[in-house]
């Protein structure tokens, strides 16, 4: 039979991965490093698509395209992120914003390109296909070159002590939690932005534009977000709770749009701050905890924000059921922003300008009491 329901969820983000996914890639990239770690992820993303191809019940799609798939872009992302991260830390904000802004074009690209497979081949064509671009990912990850950190080795000794010290790591916990909230606000829109612009009176055409001009401003917010955290007037973790706000902001202000106009201006800001804080973020990280933890903080980023962001998106669903529309769903989850967003004010590094781990040397992560 064919499954209609199920093609939508195929480019299943590695945050929909099983939360323990972002500190297994880490906790491997550090025993093996990040190119092997990175072309198996590719593989095994390849692989899931491949097997959804020939699935004959609901069962098997999740397996495949949401389990198995979505762990092989998980374990792609970790390691690649930590090792970009280390390759230019004079830069990483801009360089992250950068590598970020590939999954914005990819989004962008699928989005006509998925129907159009749909309608031409089937779906279970349309699964094939994606599993050969997924496939790619495997020379992509080949490419990858781990720079060593001194006083940081491969090796099982070096996995388990490193994850305990974050978990031990108070401003990284405070880190993380901030991110737990934001992620329960942040994808809302993106969910739900569609069902609220028919809502108000959008017709198909005008919701899909509504949601495609969000997603192409995302890019940019991710670009113009790490060039203006590379110059050194103002500390990193200033500019995130800066987008982070704003984000919040524009969150809250999403309701009033009543009208096609209106609706489309307010996504475009939204969209636009959203992106802005996706390079900062991972940036921050090492600011945080400093590089030699880098991809380890990645990780268990990704487990605590997995939380978050899938219980958000229901979160908001459940309100609306509740409340017969979007207004009070759009409040709660720009009130998780904003919560998120004074989080990091209690930051060690926010109100003042330091040279750790984002200056241009690097520096070991800090003690566990921060």
């Amino acid at each position: 039979g064919t499954p209609p329901s199920s093609i939508p969820w195929l480019p299943v983000p590695p945050v929909s991965s099983p939360p323990i996914v972002g500190p297994l890639g880490s906790a491997l990239s550090t025993r093996f490093g990040a190119r092997p770690v990175a072309m198996v992820g590719g593989f095994l993303s390849g692989l899931g698509l491949f097997l959804g191809a020939f699935a004959t019940h609901m069962t098997h799609l999740y397996l495949s395209v949401g389990l198995l798939a979505g762990l092989g872009w998980a374990l792609v992302f970790t390691p690649s992120l930590g090792t970009v991260g280390r390759y230019f830390p004079a830069q990483r904000a801009l360089v992250t914003g950068l590598v970020v802004s590939g999954a914005s074009v990819s989004g962008l690209a699928l989005g006509p390109l998925v129907p159009l497979l749909l309608d031409t081949y089937g779906w279970r064509g349309a699964l094939l296909l994606l599993a050969a671009i997924s496939f790619n990912l495997v020379a992509a990850g080949a490419l990858l070159r781990p720079l060593p950190v001194p006083g940081e080795s491969l090796g099982p000794p070096q996995e388990r002590p490193g994850l305990i010290r974050l978990l031990r790591h108070g401003p990284f916990i405070r880190y993380a939690l901030a991110f737990v909230l934001v992620d329960a606000g942040y994808y809302v829109p993106f969910v739900h932005g569609a069902a609220h612009a028919h809502e108000v009176g959008c017709d198909e055409h005008r919701a899909g534009l509504v949601m495609a001009a969000m997603a192409a401003v995302d890019g940019g917010g991710r670009v113009a977000a790490g060039w203006l955290a590379a110059r050194p007037a103002t500390p990193l973790l200033r500019h995130l709770f800066a987008w982070a706000m704003l984000t919040g902001l524009a969150l809250l202000l999403l309701p009033l749009g009543t009208s096609f106009g209106g609706l489309l201006a307010l996504a475009l800001a939204y969209g636009f701050c959203a992106g802005a804080v996706v390079p900062l973020q991972f940036a921050g990280v090492a600011e945080v905890v400093g590089t030699g933890q880098l991809v380890h903080a990645i990780g268990l980023m990704q487990m605590f924000e997995s939380f978050g962001s899938l219980l958000g998106a229901p979160f908001a669903g459940w309100l609306r059921d509740m409340t017969g529309n979007y207004t009070i769903s759009f409040l709660a989850a720009g009130a998780f922003l904003l919560a998120g967003s004074l989080l990091i004010l209690t930051l060690p590094g926010f109100f003042h300008t330091s040279q750790g781990a984002g200056g241009k040397e690097g520096s070991p992560a800090p003690t566990p009491n921060g």
